[in-house]
């Protein structure tokens, strides 16, 4: 069983319902199976959140300095193709996609972990700028998000986003055009760097017959070339092919026509696209169909994990993606409907999610919106009959007065975030809180209490480490679901068989 990524509070429970399509979506370019793909993305998301814990853990032990690292979903891509090239080197090559195998047996893809003054140059350049600024440029450019939710995303200012991304694209291009220079390289790939700096600047400038011809056969110069030319529309493929490697423009096409599926066509950019459902190649089946994490089971091993901690206190080879340019994109036409109605609102003042900066999970969604707080309509619980806990349930105490309140944090196309926190007036030493939805809406993972649910009714069970409430005390729990259609606040809540009233 892989080390499961447990997030440390509820931002990191964001983090990963703003991250996990975008992995699965390369992961499942990188596999011949849904099932494998799903393997493949838990493997690769806990590799990358151990990373990015390690580089935190190293940044408060050096007083704040903390070594360069990318932002969360190309940290997070890099981990899938990472977690691959392991399944290769222990056995587990034949669950991959063929073409993958044979660019992970390359040259290709030793340039992306070998020495790192000889790595692509997006890679370096990434790499080197502030996480904050690279997060925008990565979200803007390749994940294809509008400026507004990646201002929310990031918490900056809408009004100046725009001013914020072009002044950002041109750090990238001065860090992308030192990391060039900083490359060994042969004589006359070094007498050309002034002269391609030039020629890159503006759109206007004309490129002499000598260095375009070195230009085709040179790839590092030319990767240098489409990383500091800004004009022309190259720069997210300079991105996604520089970063991820193998299948960055495949994974770059997804996201488009995903986002385009979202927003309707002729939108280009605009793409609110982190939720999606994937589609095999031919006769594969689909994932995510209509949640968040689509084969429950597998993706249940990160739920566990989940469970289990409180939360209180690229591309290069163009041959090689080209074999994947005829795949579903993320999100499959077919599976959606022209347009997604708005949710209910479930109360008169609406709250910005606290979690939608921490670094955005988004990318399970992408960018999930933020969501009104709502209160939960009270109404009469009854226990069912035959229900079964997946673990063994705490001894509840004597039904209990209690009040209620349900907060939808975040939502998105076909996915949500909630939390629930009940006040006891008495005093517990085990809880069972019930109640019911009405819209079909499922949960898919839950922390702080162990989830079951039968139909619209769903059972939330302490866990062993928050079973005691005192007099007058609260109890909370989080969760992710997915939902179609309507997504109305659930009713009928009870706490240990007793019915609850709203706050």
């Amino acid at each position: 069983m892989p080390d499961l990524p447990i997030p440390q509070d509820a931002a990191e429970a964001a983090l990963f319902s703003e991250c996990w399509d975008a992995v699965l979506s390369y992961a499942d370019l990188c596999t011949s199976g849904s099932l494998t793909a799903n393997q493949l993305a838990t493997e690769a998301f806990a590799l990358g959140m151990r990373e990015a814990r390690d580089t935190d853990f190293t940044a408060a032990r050096s007083g704040g300095r903390r070594s360069a690292r990318l932002p969360m979903i190309p940290l997070l891509l890099t981990a899938v193709r990472n977690t691959a090239a392991g399944w290769e080197a222990d056995g587990r090559g034949h669950r991959l996609d063929p073409d993958l195998r044979l660019w992970l047996n390359s040259e290709k893809a030793a340039r992306y972990t070998g020495l790192p003054l000889q790595r692509p140059v997006a890679l370096r350049g990434l790499r080197d700028m502030q996480e904050a600024d690279a997060a925008l440029l990565w979200l803007a450019e390749v994940e294809a998000l509008p400026l507004s939710s990646v201002a929310r995303r990031l918490g900056l200012d809408p009004a100046v986003a725009a001013q914020e991304l072009e002044q950002v694209r041109g750090l990238f291009r001065d860090r992308c055009h030192r990391a060039h220079l900083d490359t060994p390289m042969a004589a006359e790939c070094r007498s050309y760097a002034r002269l391609l700096d030039a020629v890159t600047r503006s759109a206007a400038a004309d490129t002499p017959d000598d260095l375009s011809r070195h230009l085709a056969t040179c790839v590092q110069c030319a990767e240098a070339a489409a990383c500091l030319r800004l004009h022309g529309g190259g720069l997210p493929a300079a991105l996604a092919g520089g970063v991820i490697g193998w299948g960055g423009l495949a994974y770059l096409e997804r996201r488009r026509r995903a986002a385009e599926v979202r927003l309707g066509p002729g939108r280009p950019g605009a793409g609110d696209h982190d939720g999606g459902h994937p589609k095999e190649g031919a006769g594969r089946s689909r994932v995510l169909r209509h949640g968040l994490l689509g084969a429950a089971v597998l993706i249940s091993l990160v739920a566990l994990g989940v469970s289990m901690m409180p939360m209180g206190s690229g591309d290069g080879d163009g041959a090689a993606t080209a074999s994947h340019d005829d795949r579903q994109p993320v999100a499959d036409p077919t599976s959606l409907a022209p347009s997604t109605p708005r949710p209910a609102t479930h109360s008169a003042s609406a709250s910005p999610s606290a979690s939608a900066s921490a670094s955005r999970p988004a990318d399970k969604n992408p960018d999930p919106e933020p969501q009104g707080t709502s209160t939960a309509t009270a109404g009469t619980g009854t226990e069912e009959t035959g229900h079964a806990s997946p673990s063994a349930s705490p001894s509840h105490s004597a039904a209990a007065t209690c009040r209620v309140s349900y907060d939808l944090v975040n939502q998105w196309t076909d996915g949500f975030q909630a939390t629930v926190t009940v006040t006891s007036t008495r005093a517990l030493s085990g809880w069972r809180v019930q109640w019911s939805f009405r819209d079909g809406q499922k949960v898919t993972q839950m922390w702080d209490a162990s989830v079951s649910q039968s139909g619209g009714r769903v059972t939330a069970d302490s866990a062993d480490y928050n079973q005691s409430v005192s007099p007058d005390g609260t109890l909370s729990f989080g969760f992710l679901g997915t939902w179609s259609g309507k997504n109305t606040a659930p009713y009928a809540f009870t706490l240990n068989g007793g019915s609850c009233s709203s706050r």
